[in-house]
């Protein structure tokens, strides 16, 4: 049981750690009105996007498959 004591120091920062955030976050933020954050909505739907979202890479031209493993043929001397 001894040697679970060193788990002690790390869960006692991650604790107050989440304690700390949490206080922090909630006076952060202010209340929106219902009105205001459906006008906002509203705005963001209707703005068009700046460009088509590119994707991160081509897709490459697929191979004609067989399905069929084929080995190159070998030279018997």
């Amino acid at each position: 049981m001894e040697i679970l004591f060193w788990l002690v120091p790390p869960v006692v920062v991650t604790a107050v750690a989440m304690v700390w955030v949490s206080w922090l976050g909630r006076e952060g933020r202010g209340e929106v009105t219902r009105d205001v954050a459906v006008a906002r909505l509203s705005a963001a739907m209707q703005r068009e996007p700046k460009r088509p979202t590119p994707y991160a890479a081509r897709t490459p031209a697929r191979d004609r498959s067989t399905g069929i493993a084929v080995r190159p043929s070998r030279r018997v001397s």
